[in-house]
């Protein structure tokens, strides 16, 4: 792709889809090599992108993977043919995700306010979720280093060794992207905003976490039994976070799947429907696009 020279972005785009792809079938045990890997799996893996983040990406990754597939078959890499043959594109259609409604939240939160660290970890999950909508792959992703706030702000926006809890700030740092110079070199940076009530959760967490027999690990997030990470570290993953949402939403008798998705148009709904301004949006969900918020803007207006 390099040498045909596409965007450092476009290239990310593809290897990204292909790291998320692999990633989901190696979850639940179905073949990953790109000799075996069959059409019921990519076709999962796009409808859980759909569930999980949004039909725009779920297209997106099918435009990739299809361009993927056909490379590695060109380079006689697979000898089968490719298995995007009889999936149907994503549509792309906005249709907003199903509002959760106070008391869904409140219930919520109750099912989850025991006094174990698992209980503490799936509040301050939930609560991030209230407050950003947070991506599942940018929570899953999110690392926790003990003192990390004594270092200057500007430090710890450079330091990519730090953590990325910021509790005395209010906020939580995602790395989007990939910073290897190969890749087109440098990190995407988003600060996600947590309320006090969210930072406080997290404070409680991760003292709790503190006396967990994996506490040395880097990720925030730490799970009951364990998934193990690239280089044997212990991490919940996004697909582990998406499976204690819908856990606990069947516990708070919430209808449908609960998803981070219902989380992010619950959080623009009720930010718009206050006065909020839409470029404040963007910077609060992390998104690039005004074309995003215009869609949840109508979505709003929808729901009136």
């Amino acid at each position: 792709m390099r040498a045909a020279d596409k965007s450092p972005g476009t290239i990310r785009s593809y290897l990204d889809s292909v790291r998320v792809l692999a990633l989901f079938l190696s979850e639940r045990g179905l073949p990953v090599e790109v000799e075996a890997v069959e059409a019921a799996g990519v076709r999962a893996f796009l409808d859980d992108s759909t569930a999980t983040t949004s039909a725009g990406n779920a297209h997106k990754h099918f435009r990739n993977l299809r361009v993927f597939f056909n490379w590695v078959i060109a380079e006689e890499e697979r000898t089968a043919g490719t298995p995007m043959e009889g999936i149907d594109p994503p549509k792309v259609g906005h249709r907003p995700a199903e509002l959760l409604s106070e008391r869904e939240l409140e219930t919520l939160l109750e099912v989850c306010s025991g006094g174990s660290w698992v209980d503490r970890r799936d509040t301050a999950i939930v609560r991030v979720l209230m407050d950003n909508g947070m991506r599942l792959s940018w929570l899953a992703g999110l690392r926790y280093c003990g003192g990390n706030e004594q270092q200057a702000p500007d430090e710890q926006a450079q330091d990519e060794q730090v953590g990325d809890v910021w509790l005395g700030r209010g906020l939580l740092r995602v790395l989007r992207g990939q910073s290897s110079p190969q890749d087109g070199g440098g990190q995407d940076v988003y600060l996600a905003p947590i309320g006090s009530r969210t930072a406080a959760a997290i404070d409680r967490y991760v003292r709790a976490r503190a006396r967990h027999p994996h506490a040395a690990s880097p990720w925030l997030w730490l799970p009951v039994r364990g998934i193990t990470a690239e280089g044997g570290e212990r991490r919940l993953t996004a697909t582990g976070i998406q499976q204690m949402l819908e856990r606990r939403g069947r516990e708070a008798g919430i209808a449908g799947r609960l998803h981070p998705h219902r989380f992010r148009q619950t959080m623009a709904d009720g930010y718009l429907e206050a006065g909020g301004d839409p470029g404040e949006l963007m910077r609060i969900a992390g998104w690039k696009s005004a074309e995003v918020v215009r869609r949840y803007a109508e979505a709003a207006a929808r729901s009136e």
